[in-house]
């Protein structure tokens, strides 16, 4: 007759499974599990604020001697587009995988994902109703980042979210700043300022994981 094996003893050694080792062995599952859940790792968050800053600055350049201001240049446009492509799908993939069979909070509602599509597609509207009512603002990309700044604040909010809440209103207050930077000097203010809101939560989402690698 087979009987089961002991509760207290361990695979590897042989040896019991003491507390200590027990919640060692906890902690240690807790925290790569927190790593794989990070919708959007250090690394991530850094090469976004490094591109958003390559690619703003570049569009800066080829616009701050326009008189009056006309756009980006031809030659920058494909570079601004493809940016745009890349990221969107290098942050789907990575939360789409770091989220994989995943439920509960740490995924959007469907109620979260229309307030952020609404208040995207309605960025266009706001940008041709300032134009057709003679409002410079139109023109200057800073305004784009407005409303889904505050859309993506109040979602978080709402979920108890207050990192990505200050991260919203930060995205909010990079565009307001940017009106007052010219249409030409918009692109470098937003791309400074997002730079400076990634690397922020870059450094404070590796100080989470080191702090919670340190805990007993």
């Amino acid at each position: 007759m087979n009987y089961p094996p002991d509760s207290t003893a361990t695979a590897g050694d042989g040896g019991a499974l003491d507390p200590q080792r027990a919640a060692a062995l906890l902690g240690d599952t807790t925290q790569r599990a927190r790593r794989q859940l990070t919708p959007s790792p250090p690394w991530l968050l850094a090469t976004r604020a490094v591109a958003v800053l390559a690619v703003c600055g570049d569009v800066w350049l080829s616009t701050r001697g326009q008189h009056p201001y006309r756009g980006p240049t031809a030659a920058v446009i494909p570079v601004l587009v493809a940016f745009i492509v890349l990221n969107f799908f290098a942050t789907v993939g990575v939360r789409e995988r770091a989220l994989a069979g995943v439920r509960g909070r740490s995924r959007f509602s469907r109620t979260d994902i229309t307030v952020m599509v609404v208040a995207w597609a309605a960025v266009p509207f706001i940008l041709w109703a300032l134009d057709a009512a003679g409002v410079s603002y139109g023109r200057y990309p800073a305004t784009v980042l407005i409303a889904p700044g505050l859309a993506y604040a109040a979602v978080m909010a709402a979920r108890g979210g207050w990192r990505g809440c200050a991260t919203g209103l930060a995205v909010a207050a990079v565009g307001a700043a940017g009106l007052s930077a010219g249409p030409a000097g918009a692109w470098l203010v937003t791309g400074a300022g997002l730079c400076a809101v990634l690397m922020s939560n870059a450094v404070i989402v590796a100080w989470r994981q080191r702090r919670g690698a340190a805990r007993p």
